[in-house]
């Protein structure tokens, strides 16, 4: 960042107070004399969870000149919740001091349109970066190591430790279990993705009998292996010899393992242990394609499935051929079904076939949506669900019926899916022969899976550590209606001509690389699409021309970027790139005398 507008840091406030600083309350004053990197993120959103695995060397690097504070911004109702977010601090091992900000008076301060969003203060209280969406560790590095000579110089940097304090660490044998499938002989093997592992346990759900991983987070293979928050788990059909008896979605590493049960040892089957970036190859030899968060497996249409969270995607895996590759999903977010190649998700979390093997069922977390896919057109169509920004709890005709950040979708032996309805606490049905959503039960602490056993259901209680055996009812649990819009506010624009402006900076020493092309993309479309007069579609360019209809009162515009800059040296041969990317989804409301431009921070100041 060559020039850095003056502009003072507003304060940091939030109902829900300070988390990870002993108990003290904090302001920016605390902070002064040191470099404060303000990461706006909501623990739904997994490009925030990538943002905080993207953080974690720098934050360890200046420990004694940065200090790294969360403002936790929710999206979901649920996400307000204090205890909730609580949970996700310690989930997530969040190691900085963390602003609960429930009614986003922060955010709306900072004036953030995205999750996630970093914002650089400097050691004098004033803001000299923002940076939105991921990919940006390499620039924040460099912006840091010139205000750090900047401040030394002038006596304004104070080194020294922060304000984190370790919370008390809390005992047991699970820790935010993820999901779990039911073994032949009647255990069950539980993904124990708080400790990076996973765990048999004995036909009573409770009884450990052994673990597979030490705990440590890594991505190690054969008889000591370690995982990096592991959460999907499928079991390979008995006639496939696979020499693996579990397919494990190893979400943080980035990989789908195999796992042996006879003897406990470990092999990577897909992925490279790196995050799958725009540009990168959507299919190939498995153990050589980078794969992005995958959140559950499941063996459908001759291959395995994977919920490719942090990309919008379905992908499959081929054992037999050791091939991986984009199966459904463009990379948008959003809500669109159709053929597999044009259809959008958002962050889809749990998968599950039909007992005839003719739909794969998906619980599409972002969109608050039950959909599903057919085998051999792969269509994908949804069941219930409307969009990024309506969610609830409802019952009754699936077209006006409502989840909330559903993780987890079981098929049910009369062919009802069974949802876990995982920020509504509650597990949920869908029945395809009635069209109808009913409540099973209610009372379940962020439900994100479960297995049906004998008659009854096993689920997952991801924040009690635990599973939970449940009589399926006969009839289904009254629940008083209650649905929800997202708090953000919605941008008032006028009717007619919008400039969208993207603003993006290189970091200091790097340049856009044009070497094979153009370096930028910006992506543009709306819910709903006759908001969009023109302007919608792919370019290069970072800004753009919109024509937004007068017929539409409100919507929402879709704006995804990219932008790779590298190393701006002559004398590097192979110059090291960065991408930077973000996804705005940016509810606009059509006023007389709105605004007539639209600027979004991919990095930068504006």
């Amino acid at each position: 960042m060559t020039s850095r507008a003056r502009v003072r840091a507003p304060e940091l406030v939030g109902k829900g107070g300070w988390l990870n600083t002993g108990g003290k309350d904090l302001s920016l004053a605390d902070f002064r004399g040191k470099i404060v990197i303000a990461d706006f993120w909501t623990f739904c959103c997994i490009n925030c969870l990538h943002v905080l695995d993207e953080l974690r060397e720098l934050e360890e690097r200046h420990r004694d000149t940065v200090v790294i504070v969360g403002v936790h911004s929710p999206k979901f109702v649920h996400e307000a919740d204090h205890r909730a977010v609580v949970d996700a601090v310690a989930r997530y091992e969040v190691h900085h001091p963390v602003l609960d900000d429930p009614e986003l008076v922060t955010w709306k301060q900072y004036a953030v349109r995205a999750w996630p969003t970093l914002v650089v203060i400097d050691p004098e209280g004033y803001v000299v970066a923002q940076h939105a969406g991921e990919g940006h560790a390499h620039a924040i590095a460099k912006l840091v190591e010139e205000l750090e000579a900047e401040h030394a110089a002038k006596g304004t940097l104070r080194r020294g430790d922060g304000p984190y304090v370790a919370p008390e660490p809390q005992a047991g044998d699970l820790r935010f279990p993820g999901k779990a499938v039911r073994l032949p002989d009647g255990h069950y093997l539980v993904a124990d993705s708080g400790h990076h592992a996973l765990v048999e346990l004995d036909a009573d759900g409770e009884t450990v009998l052994r673990r597979i991983g030490d705990g440590v987070r890594g991505l190690v293979d054969g008889a000591e292996p370690r995982f990096s928050e592991p959460q999907g788990l499928a079991l390979v059909p008995e006639e496939l010899d696979l020499g693996y008896d579990v397919v494990v979605a190893d979400t943080v590493n980035h990989a789908l393992r195999g796992v042996r049960l006879a003897d406990g040892s470990v092999t990577t089957l897909a992925g490279t242990g790196r995050q799958w970036w725009q540009g990168s190859p959507t299919s190939g030899p498995a153990r050589g394609v980078d794969l992005s968060s995958p959140w559950d497996v499941a063996f459908f249409d001759g291959r395995v499935w994977v919920a490719m969270a942090g990309v919008h995607q379905l992908w499959s895996f081929d054992p037999v051929a050791g091939t991986v590759g984009v199966a459904a999903g463009t990379t948008n977010e959003g809500l669109v079904d159709g053929p597999a190649g044009e259809a959008w998700f958002a962050q889809p979390s749990g998968l599950a076939v039909s007992a005839d093997g003719e739909r794969l069922w998906v619980a599409d977390s972002e969109t608050s949506a039950l959909r599903w896919v057919s085998r051999g057109s792969h269509e994908v169509r949804t069941a219930v669900g409307t969009g990024l920004f309506d969610f609830g709890h409802r019952d009754g005709a699936a077209e006006q019926a409502l989840l909330q950040h559903p993780l987890g979708v079981t098929v049910l032996p009369d062919g009802s899916v069974a949802v876990s309805d995982t920020y509504n606490h509650a597990l949920r049905r869908y029945d395809p022969a009635s069209g109808e959503v009913s409540t099973l039960a209610t009372d379940l602490r962020e439900p994100s899976g479960a297995v049906v056993v004998d008659g009854d259901i096993v689920v997952v209680e991801s924040a009690r550590h635990r599973l939970t055996r449940l009589r399926l009812p006969e009839e289904a649990v009254r629940v008083e209606a209650v649905a929800h819009r997202t708090q953000r506010a919605a941008t008032e624009v006028a009717p007619g001509a919008l400039r969208l402006d993207v603003v993006f900076s290189a970091p200091t020493g790097q340049k856009l690389d044009e070497r094979y092309g153009p370096s930028t993309r910006l992506l543009v479309s709306a819910t709903p699409p006759e908001l969009l007069v023109s302007g919608a579609g792919a370019d290069s360019a970072l800004s753009r021309e919109l024509v937004l209809s007068g017929e539409v009162a409100e919507g929402v515009l879709h704006v995804s970027a990219m932008a790779a800059s590298c190393d701006d040296d002559p004398a590097v041969e192979y110059p090291a790139c960065h991408v930077h990317q973000q996804d705005w989804g940016v509810p606009v409301r059509l006023v007389a005398g709105g605004a007539s431009r639209l600027p979004l921070v991919l990095a930068g100041m504006e």
